[in-house]
């Protein structure tokens, strides 16, 4: 694990509209991550079995393993420099509470809690409003936090 590399107490922490401006940078790159890996499944089950992928296992594995390259994407950005490209413009990264880059079992935490945080409206990203520190749901469950950054 890094040296301690922000003292949190010092850090401002992003509003929800950043937050929200950074997921809807994400989400246009996952899309095209999502179409590649898509067809790298699709194409192969298309091949094989000659037909369409219908209800069932094959759709259900077909979206577990979508499920797991969106996981896959924000754990290695999170655990690589903290930052996903939407984070990157929009100046923010995630730290642990003690100011380090997030380690794997970390940032899967925080995955997993945001799925329930963003579902339901978004009840657990809108909670950073109220929370005395800013924090949503997975940010808390998983330990960690979101800092601004200086401008370079």
């Amino acid at each position: 694990m890094d040296t301690m590399e922000f003292d949190i107490t010092q850090t401002k922490t992003p509003s929800i509209l950043r937050r929200l401006g950074a997921m809807l940078y994400d989400t246009v790159l996952l899309l095209g991550v999502l179409l590649l890996a898509n067809a790298l499944y699709f194409i192969p089950y298309q091949i094989l079995i000659g037909h369409p992928i219908e209800a069932g296992l094959p759709r259900l594995l077909q979206q577990l393993y979508l499920l797991a390259v969106i996981a896959a994407f924000y754990v290695y950005f999170w655990t690589h420099g903290g930052q996903t490209l939407g984070m990157r413009a929009w100046r923010f990264r995630v730290v642990s509470d003690e100011g380090d880059t997030l380690d794997t079992g970390a940032a899967l935490t925080r995955f997993g809690w945001s799925i329930p945080s963003i579902l339901g409206a978004g009840m657990g990203l809108w909670w950073s409003l109220i929370d005395r520190e800013g924090l949503a749901w997975h940010d808390r469950k998983s330990r960690s936090r979101l800092v601004m950054l200086e401008k370079s």
